[in-house]
């Protein structure tokens, strides 16, 4: 008996020792549970609570019409974050810029109250629920909103009614370039926007602090330009419609010479030098002289002509407009310099030697010129200068400035003009082309880049 005793109340001992151990286990995994339940409840209460103050503040909400219509005009203020800028067409006088256009006023009737949610962040879905500002780019050709992965729109209500509608966009506005200093020249491309159909009296905009602000310039297309700065201002306009305010970005640019210099004054610089050449060339060389100064003639021709590829059909002149012209002149002179020479140097012929003598005769010149020698169509003296233009007539002043014969320096003909040896014609041009061209040059840069 006393052994039996003894191993039930071992049995006893085990089996109440089993089940606090059991409970306790029971505890914890209804406190996991408990657990669970908590963390799932609180995300769907605070959907719950945004779906049920939408509902709320869309029930009786009209899209249709303004905060604060016949009360007040709405107050919208506006910023600016610009993505990029470019390229720059001077052709069709327009730039392209990709924006985020930030829109931010007070709508008393999205008033709600909720002390967990104070902010709604919403999507592009709700943007079409509730009443949005009628913003148009009034100098834009075409824009583009982005639609990549989902529409590029952001929506955020305040519990006090404030809202904040942001658009992502990349728009082709309208810039109008004064190109009379071109390719130096600097611009302001405006980017301007208004209320399309609300007067001053119905909507005003302002600009936030800091409100336009730009990336990284070094993912801007600027190819031809340089980014100055930008400038923002609020304007009125007038119409017949009414009194709108007028908001307007300008961006300042200038233009890079660095490509116009390598495709157009570089290659005109040196056609010009090029056709200084036939200066040292014999003025008996017809063909070579001749050739030169056609080839410089065609290739300014071909420079003009691709300069004003780069360029829209202006009525006015252009910087490089009026260099390439200087340059095409100083080309074109070259040429009638020794279309001139050759003319008056074989062109006119001599009398004949009988009345030469005459003619020499009556200036006691102590000396009988030597007969002239043919030689192919053209005649020369062996004594006197193959250049000689105009005889000394008896009884008869020198009436030109050119004249060949010595005995004709000495005359009533010589006061108040100058005398220019027309052998020496190539001479006085290997000094006056080059002088004359580095002074325009001079005042050509000096005039452009600093005054």
């Amino acid at each position: 008996m006393t052994i039996k005793f003894v191993v039930i109340l071992l049995l006893l001992l085990l089996v109440q020792g089993a089940r606090p151990d059991q409970l306790e286990y029971g505890d914890d995994d209804e406190d996991h549970h408990d657990t669970t339940v908590n963390q799932m409840l609180v995300p769907r209460s605070h959907q719950e609570d945004a779906t049920l103050i939408l509902n709320n503040l869309l029930k009786e909400y009209d899209k249709t019409l303004r905060p604060d219509i016949g009360v007040k005009p709405t107050v919208i203020d506006v910023g600016i974050y610009v993505n990029s800028i470019g390229p720059v067409s001077s052709i069709d006088m327009e730039y392209q810029i990709d924006i985020i256009f930030a829109q931010t006023w007070v709508d008393t009737r999205l008033r709600y109250n909720s002390s967990s949610m104070r902010i709604l962040t919403l999507n592009s879905n709700m943007v079409g629920l509730i009443w949005l500002p009628d913003t148009i780019f009034r100098n834009s050709k075409n824009a583009d909103s982005h639609w990549i992965t989902t529409p590029n729109q952001l929506l955020r209500i305040w519990n006090n009614g404030k809202i904040l509608y942001t658009l992502r966009m990349t728009i082709n506005a309208e810039c109008q370039l004064q190109l009379h200093n071109f390719p130096m020249d600097e611009h302001s491309c405006p980017l301007v926007f208004s209320s399309y159909g609300y007067p001053r009296d119905e909507i005003v905009y302002k600009w936030r602090r800091n409100s336009v602000e730009t990336s990284d310039q070094k993912y801007w297309r600027l190819y031809q330009f340089d980014f100055m700065g930008l400038r923002n201002t609020t304007d009125v306009l007038t119409t017949t419609a009414g009194d709108y305010v007028l908001m307007t970005v300008y961006f300042d640019l200038s233009r890079r010479m660095g490509y116009f210099t390598i495709q157009t004054y570089i290659p005109c610089i040196l056609t010009v030098v090029l056709s200084w050449v036939s200066f040292w060339i014999k003025s008996d060389a017809t063909p070579a002289r001749t050739a030169l100064g056609i080839t410089t003639v065609l290739t300014m021709t071909t420079l003009s002509t691709v300069a004003r590829n780069s360029l829209p059909r202006v009525s006015y002149v252009t910087a490089m407009d009026l260099f390439v012209t200087v340059c095409f002149l100083f080309v074109f002179a070259a040429m009638i310099e020794y279309a001139m020479l050759n003319y008056y140097s074989y062109s006119i012929r001599r009398p004949p030697a009988k009345t030469q003598r005459m003619a020499y005769s009556s200036f006691n010149m102590g000396r009988t010129p030597r007969p002239m020698m043919p030689m192919g169509n053209s005649l020369f003296w062996h004594d006197y200068d193959d250049n000689c233009l105009y005889e000394c007539l008896d009884g008869k002043d020198c009436k030109s400035f050119f004249c060949c014969y010595e005995e004709c320096k000495e005359g009533g003909w010589k006061k108040g003009r100058i005398h220019v040896n027309i052998r020496e014609l190539d001479s006085y041009s290997r000094v006056f082309f080059p002088t004359s061209f580095l002074l325009f040059n001079i005042v050509y840069w000096v005039s452009y880049l600093y005054l």
